[in-house]
């Protein structure tokens, strides 16, 4: 450190009055001082150096820089003050001095020069080709930012359209091809954008004038693309995190003239809620094995799911497409046993029955119920209609009327009873539609009275009436079973625990069928003379046999193997592999919900055996034994007083359910079965599928937006499907 001024030709040190003051540490004030003392030798060192190493006296300071100037053993600087006292004359004269004592130093120092001007002369050119490339690089830059924003507008549109279930083709436009998508809605749209201020749509557009469309087709089908497999990465992200779950589909659906099969995922989340997302459409043509191939290495391989951790497994069975679907479910029980085969709670059991069976008959049934359904639902005066004939009919029995006009203001068709409803008000039914049909006071619109005569003929059939007359009988003994099983819990566990007794009435039913088809027989020509319907063997049958082999076809022999007989056959068959042992197995495991246990004498070695159906899935198998006693002494007495939780979410969400993980780990894997109930705030993705499917024609229908519009209230990220799309099509 020095101890004199650094100012030229300054006296001032250690053995003068003036103080020395340190160089600022503030590069800017730094920089100040060391101009002021005009010595190039100061302008090179760092403002680190300058502080530890040069002083400056009191002397070249004013006095209205210094913050006490009473005491000159105590004065400071304040924190902007700049040196400006110099002796201006002698400046020549110091730095003449200054060069003769650094002479050698001096002559390096033009050496040094001549080698820097030299290095200038080519750091010019570099500079000047470096400033070319880093103006290139900031056009480039520039464009493909405003490139960014503007795909970003895009996927901003899109997701609108597509939680609003907006079309993106005008009415002029839906007899296009897909491959030919002109998308006036989403143009519409995007020039909106525009025109309210979007200046990256305006900057694209500005760039090709002669484009009118600022999004072609091509792109716009690789925006929806990029978006669907975003919102699914998400979903399946979320699932993947959660481990297990189950996997469900619906009746398929016909997207750009091709069958597609709806895919939901059900899973316990983090919050030990249940939850069921749709994920998508999977292609659906084929047949056989290759089918069946195709679609689980689209879960596996394409989607990403790990099907090891598949739990449960529940399909929508139609006649049309029952065996192809069959085939699947079967495949994947026999790759993954863990994933039982179970109905789902959204379908009753005895209607999922029916619309598995091939037959033509039940088929017939089943499609009239949607018609009436469909007919009545949509208009108040055609329902009020049909109360009056309900009415008519049942003129000495108000309280019978009542009742089925309370049932008839709600989805009657879909009931567990449904069945013995239809054949309640079957006569009704007939005596109203016929009534707005002839629509003697012309208050009915012609295509009213068209789908009343279709619902009419349908009713007017025999062949309606004794499939309808069987499926009341035959699913009177799975009625109960079915409604206690897709009830509450405690409801749930014990009717696994009564399945063995309904197998046992319907084989009963089944070795004795003679005699039960006899009695239905009856119960059907009684209805049907009641209708005024005449009985018959259906006409398609009639019509495959030669004339005079016709009457030798018997109705009643008709109908006992082609309609009794295979009714009872295919409701044993879907029992036994909808309710295998493992299936029993997982929902005997709601034992663990603290209702149950208070309805227990004890817990019997059953039960332990049960649950450790799933001992491969929980944190510590070795000591399930002791944790479920310790739970068991828990919930015992306080499931008597009914003060324990009776539902599965209401168990899941116990606060000290932590410190028992083998439970926890136990009904988070039962939580995701199908067959259980959902509380009405998780179970919004189906009823959001199903008004999408029912409000959108075929050729507005999209799989990308399909996604968009179901899980509308699941976060998009922009920001990933910009980048996801610029690294998908780069060009």
């Amino acid at each position: 450190m020095q101890n004199h001024c650094a100012v030229l030709n300054c006296t001032s040190g250690k053995s003068s009055d003036q103080p020395l003051f340190r160089f600022p540490k503030d590069v800017e004030r730094c920089r100040k001082w060391s101009e002021k003392c005009h010595r190039k030798d100061l302008e090179d060192e760092s403002p680190d150096n300058l502080y530890r190493y040069y002083r400056l006296c009191a002397k070249h300071f004013e006095t209205s820089s210094v913050e006490n100037n009473e005491d000159p053993h105590n004065i400071m600087l304040k924190d902007d003050a700049i040196p400006t006292i110099f002796d201006v004359a002698s400046q020549p004269q110091q730095q003449k001095q200054s060069k003769e004592t650094t002479e050698d130093e001096t002559d390096n120092k033009d050496k040094v020069k001549k080698k820097n001007a030299k290095a200038k002369k080519v750091a010019k050119k570099d500079d000047a080709q470096t400033t070319a490339k880093k103006d290139d690089v900031q056009t480039t830059t520039t464009e493909e930012e405003v490139y960014k924003q503007s795909i970003r507008s895009f996927f901003e549109a899109l997701v609108l359209l597509g939680e609003q279930n907006i079309p993106l083709k005008g009415p002029a436009e839906r007899s296009s091809a897909q491959e030919n998508l002109v998308s006036n809605n989403f143009q519409a749209l995007l020039e909106y954008r525009m025109n309210t201020g979007d200046e990256a749509l305006q900057k694209m557009s500005n760039s090709d004038p002669l484009n009118k469309e600022c999004c072609p087709p091509m792109q716009l089908n690789q925006l929806i693309e990029v978006c669907e497999k975003s919102i699914r990465e998400g979903i399946l992200e979320e699932v993947r995190k959660n481990v297990f779950f189950s996997l469900i589909t619906d009746d398929l659906v016909k997207i750009s003239g091709e069958w597609h099969l709806p895919v939901f995922l059900r899973y316990v989340d983090q919050g030990n809620c249940q939850q069921e997302r749709f994920v998508g459409f999977l292609p659906f043509e084929g047949d056989g094995e290759a089918l069946t191939e195709r679609l689980l290495s689209d879960l596996s391989d394409k989607w990403g799911l790990i099907m090891e951790h598949c739990r449960g497994q529940a399909h929508s069975y139609s006649g049309r497409h029952f065996g192809k679907i069959k085939a699947f479910a079967t495949k994947l029980t026999e790759k993954f046993p863990m994933a039982v085969l179970v109905p789902r709670s959204t379908c009753s059991l005895n209607t999922a029955f029916a619309s598995g069976m091939a037959s033509p008959a039940v088929q017939l049934v089943l499609s009239t119920f949607k018609k009436i359904e469909s007919f009545f639902s949509h208009s108040p005066s055609l329902q009020l209609e049909l109360e009056h004939a309900i009415a008519i009919f049942y003129q000495d029995k108000a309280e019978k009327a009542n009742e089925l006009k309370e049932i008839c203001r709600t989805s009657w068709t879909t009931r567990h009873d449904a069945f013995e409803v239809a054949v309640d008000i079957i006569e009704s039914i007939l005596l109203c539609v016929d009534s707005v049909h002839d629509n003697e006071d012309m208050r009915w619109s012609d295509q009213v009275t068209h789908d009343a005569l279709e619902i009419s003929k349908a009713l007017a059939d025999f062949e309606f009436v004794m499939a309808l007359t069987v499926l009341k009988n035959i699913m009177s003994l799975t009625q109960a079973f079915g409604k206690n099983v897709q009830s509450k819990a405690t409801d749930v566990y014990f009717a696994a625990n009564s399945f063995q007794a309904v197998l046992l009435s319907l084989a009963e039913v089944s070795d004795n069928i003679d005699v039960y088809h006899e009695f239905w027989y009856d119960e059907a020509i009684n209805l049907a003379t009641a209708m005024e319907i005449t009985v018959k063997v259906p006409r398609s049958v009639l019509r495959k046999h030669r004339p005079q082999t016709v009457s030798v076809i018997q109705p009643q022999s008709y109908y006992k193997e082609y309609l009794s007989i295979a009714v009872v056959n295919h409701v044993i068959t879907e029992l036994k592999e909808l309710f295998c042992e493992n299936h029993l197995k997982a929902l005997r495991c709601l034992l663990l919900i603290p209702a149950v246990v208070g309805q227990k004498k004890s817990l019997n070695s059953e039960g332990e055996t049960d649950i450790k159906m799933y001992e491969n899935d929980i944190p510590n198998a070795a000591t399930l034994s002791a944790e479920l006693h310790c739970w068991w002494v828990k919930w015992v007495h306080k499931g008597k007083e009914d003060n324990g939780p009776s539902t599965l979410s209401e168990t899941l969400q116990l606060s000290d359910i932590k410190f028992f993980p083998n439970m926890l780990a136990v009904l988070r894997v039962v939580g995701t079965l199908p067959i259980l109930n959902l509380e009405s705030s998780y179970d919004v993705a189906y009823r959001r599928f199903k008004l999408y499917v029912e409000n959108t024609q075929e050729i507005d229908r999209s799989k990308g937006l399909s996604l968009l519009n179901v899980n509308c209230d699941a976060r998009h990220d922009l920001d990933s499907m910009v980048e996801a799309y610029m690294k998908t099509f780069p060009k």
